[in-house]
């Protein structure tokens, strides 16, 4: 053991007490007045360089201990045999002790567990000019230790060789290696360290089960590379350079996420891994020095891939991952094969390139906006293959998870070319008639809302064309013929327009035509002429030739309307013009027209109401034997008196309530209105034998009309032959099941049933021979001619040839002179209604006048 040198003696302190007295000394000299002029410069010159020195020597003495101070380590002078000679305030603040309880002590009272001769090792590092560097443990003042990296140095104290020693607390460094072990071991995946020859120096716990390794085994030894042969994912062999740790030692850069495959040659067992190799540098240095390779098995998911790979084959969906910054694109083999093009484009632009131009630049879009927000895209694409089929794909993508910068997007890509093509095919259907192939009403509803809402296409004309007579072609050849016409029509009417509008079958036997003004004003009324002129040809079904003409209304955008439905309606209103001119003509939307629909739009809001106002009254018609003059029964007639109309005859309303529909609720208030005065009639003694209700086939097709009107019947305690119920001839050409069903019921009731104005409509014998109905009513419409008009006389004359052949009884509307009852007397007709018997009449004058002539009845 090398002898301990001898300690030297602390230095002195500087004595101030000697400079001030010094300082005194020569300030009494100077004012000695005997002192010659060289003596007291001398004795000046003196007193001012010792008070200059003593205040550098105090900055001096602040500067060292501001200094001392800073360091935020604990910093100590120590004499060379190891006493403290002083302690910056960190150390106090570490040590929990006061300068004084330190300064004077053997090192030992901060490091009690240093060893004997502890200072001899320090002393060879600082005499060949070394710093010495040890880790121990200090205490503090309340007797707690901690961990302290001490860095030792030597400087001259006071003229005598000394150490100075900085103190690094290691507590936190250790608590972090600490739990970066812990990490290390708990983590589930495989972290292995390796050396510049690739030797393993650490491996976890979770890596050598992986490996499948004991704890007595070695690592090393059991992942010799003659053991194993390593394969990327594609199962060739790797060369050592293309291992990812080796690459990432020789690069210098991470490798992420890299599959490969290591199989066992003697085991015969493959496991796949996927491995991110992590360079590690010394510090100060620019080459790795060691790699950290941190990775998982990922077999099973590997096996799963390869399932999902052909599962995406069988649903037609295939991956893509973008990385943006290089702009690198990865597509799965069934996206490959999605997109049809080879080789796969590994741009995201080479994979634009294969759409067309308006999708390449929505989703061009798409993708810009999930890089700059982070935005999900999910857009529905159409594109073309290599061999110029099209397709479409939905492609969906998102930013890769964990990614704030949004430099990766990952998606699928889905062939929907089928579904596609079913949907167009559907849409088509939807979109079309199945009877002329035309546009449906839906379809052409949407166009024309489109056109209008677009200022360049705005400028339009609608062609609202009805055929004249179609329903007697209807009922006289059957529906099956009928179809058979409007088809023909159809045809017709696309070869007169040809591609100068769009046709639509609007409904029933009438179509809707748009055409544009913008380029030809004129191009309506020439439309139309040309299907005038296109029908002027007979028809000719089943061997047999019928002629149908057209009635067509034109209505212009903006002018006659600015949405879709108000310029439809102009157009109808106008057709129905050209109808009331004759038919087989065109008319266009006018003003008079449109304060006629005015006038109709009015009459239909006051419509709506009048039933909730109490607007409607009923007055009643006798039906008399024209041959005593006996009362057979009485027609409830429907009267409205509007509080701002005024009165409102029948004809000019009826037809809006059959249009609107309004028509139900108002039957359904004269079935019940009718039956309640009957009722009142009775109790008052008054015997009206019966009442007939006029009932619209709206009534017939919209409700259970033998529930109604069971339940009015019961609601007044009425009997079913109390009750007649009239009907028009559509009746006869609607669902003939159904209205048979209903008659039948009703006829049980013992309600008494109808055709009213029979001859007038579209009547259909055959159906008229299968209703079990009780009679017909012929039309004024012929009664007025009688007997004069040769015409007429024949229509009455054949209405009750059917009649009594069918065993109905008849009654005969509009009878207004002498000559019409004597006519229809001669001819068989018993009953008659009319002006010749009575108007309408309330129901205080039925009781009043008819009262003796109801009970002789």
């Amino acid at each position: 053991m090398k002898r301990k040198p001898p300690a030297p003696t602390p230095p002195t302190p500087p004595d101030g007490g000697d400079a001030t007295a010094t300082l005194a000394a020569l300030r009494d000299a100077l004012e000695r007045g005997d002192l010659s002029p060289d003596t007291r410069q001398l004795l000046q010159q003196s007193h001012d360089a010792l008070v200059a020195t003593l205040h550098d020597c105090e900055a001096e003495r602040l500067r060292y201990r501001t200094l001392f101070d800073a360091v935020p380590d604990p910093v100590s002078i120590i004499a060379w045999d190891g006493t403290v000679l002083d302690l910056n305030k960190a150390g106090m603040t570490a040590y929990k002790r006061a300068r004084e309880e330190i300064v004077g002590q053997p090192i030992e009272t901060l490091n009690p567990d240093l060893p004997k001769d502890h200072m001899v090792p320090v002393w060879e590092t600082l005499n060949r000019g070394g710093t010495y560097v040890v880790e121990v443990t200090n205490m503090r003042g309340d007797g707690t230790r901690f961990p302290v990296e001490v860095h030792t140095a030597g400087l001259q104290y006071d003229g005598n060789k000394a150490m100075v020693a900085v103190a690094r607390d290691l507590s936190s460094r250790h608590t972090a290696e600490l739990r970066y072990r812990e990490l290390m071991e708990a983590v589930d995946r495989g972290i292995i360290v390796q050396d510049e020859a690739l030797q393993i120096v650490y491996a976890n716990v979770a890596a050598m089960k992986i490996f499948g390794i004991g704890q007595d085994e070695s690592i090393n030894d059991a992942l010799q590379p003659d053991h194993w042969m390593v394969v990327d994912e594609r199962g060739h062999q790797l060369p050592p350079e293309r291992y990812p740790s080796r690459q990432a030692l020789q690069e210098a850069r991470i490798i992420e996420s890299t599959v490969i495959g290591l199989y066992h040659r003697t085991r015969q067992q493959l496991m796949w891994l996927s491995v991110t190799a992590v360079p590690q540098f010394p510090a100060g240095g620019d080459k790795p020095h060691q790699v950290l390779a941190l990775f998982s098995d990922v077999t099973t998911l590997k096996r799963d891939s390869t399932l999902f790979d052909r599962a995406q084959a069988m649903a037609h969906i295939g991956g893509w991952e973008w990385d943006v910054a290089p702009d690198r694109l990865y597509l799965t083999e069934e996206a490959q094969r999605i997109l049809g093009h080879r080789p796969a484009p590994d741009t995201i632009e080479g994979m634009l390139g294969c759409l067309r131009g308006i999708d390449r630049d929505r989703l061009r879009a798409a993708l810009g906006q999930a890089i700059s927000f982070g935005r999900n895209l999910d857009l529905e694409v159409q594109g073309h293959r290599a061999d110029g089929r099209s397709f479409w794909v939905r492609v969906i993508g998102e930013a890769e998870a964990g990614d704030p910068l949004n430099s990766r997007l990952t998606g699928t890509l889905q062939d929907i070319t089928e579904r596609k093509h079913d949907e167009e095919t559907l849409r088509v259907q939807a979109r079309s008639d199945p009877l002329t192939g035309l546009l449906n009403r839906d379809a052409v509803l949407a166009e024309l809302e489109s056109r209008l809402d677009d200022p360049l296409r705005s400028a339009l004309a609608v062609l609202y064309v009805d055929l004249d007579r179609f329903k007697v072609v209807n009922d006289v050849l059957g529906h099956a013929a009928g179809d058979r016409l409007l088809a023909s029509a159809a045809r017709r009417i696309q070869r007169a327009i040809g591609s100068e509008g769009l046709i639509a079958r609007f409904g029933g036997d009438e179509f809707l035509i748009i055409c544009d003004t913008g380029s030809d004003p004129a191009r309506p009324e020439r439309l139309a002429d040309a299907i005038l002129e296109i029908f002027g040809d007979s028809f000719r079904l089943d061997g047999e030739e019928f002629s149908i003409t057209a009635s067509i209304g034109i209505a212009q955008a903006p002018l006659d309307g600015v949405r879709s439905q108000q310029l439809i309606q102009s157009a109808d209103v106008a057709m129905y013009d050209s109808k009331r001119r004759g038919r087989n003509g065109w008319q266009t939307f006018t003003p008079e027209l449109a304060e006629q629909q005015l006038h109709r739009l009015q009459l239909e809001t006051h419509l709506r109401r009048a039933v909730n106002n109490d607007e409607f009254h009923l007055v009643y018609q006798p039906q008399v034997d024209m041959r005593d003059g006996g009362v057979i029964a009485v027609e409830a007639l429907i009267r409205w008196r509007n509080h701002s109309l005024g009165e409102i005859r029948p004809d000019k309303f009826i037809d809006h309530a059959e249009t609107t529909g309004d028509i139900v609720g108002i039957g359904d208030w004269v079935l019940h209105e009718a039956c309640r005065q009957m009722r009142e009639w009775q109790e008052g003694g008054l015997k009206v034998p019966r009442v007939a209700v006029n009932v619209s086939y709206r009534q017939f097709l919209g409700e259970d009309l033998a529930s109604s009107v069971a339940a009015v019947l019961a609601e007044y305690g009425l009997p079913g032959a109390a009750l007649e119920l009239e009907f028009t001839e559509r009746v006869l050409i609607e669902d003939a099941p159904a209205t048979l069903r209903t008659f039948a019921a009703l006829r049980e009731m013992g309600v008494m049933l109808t055709i009213d104005d029979f001859g007038e409509g579209y009547s259909a014998l055959n159906y008229l021979r299968r209703l079990p109905i009780h009679g017909l009513k012929l039309s004024q419409l012929f009664v007025q001619g009688v007997p004069e008009n040769h015409s007429d006389v024949a229509v009455c004359q054949a209405v009750t040839g059917i009649a009594k052949s069918l065993g109905l009884e008849l009654v005969a509307e509009g009878v207004e002179t002498e000559r019409h009852r004597a006519f229809l007397l001669q001819l068989g007709i018993h009953v008659g209604q009319g002006f010749l018997f009575a108007p309408g009449l309330t129901p205080e004058q039925i009781r009043d006048t008819y009262r003796t002539m109801l009970m002789q009845a």
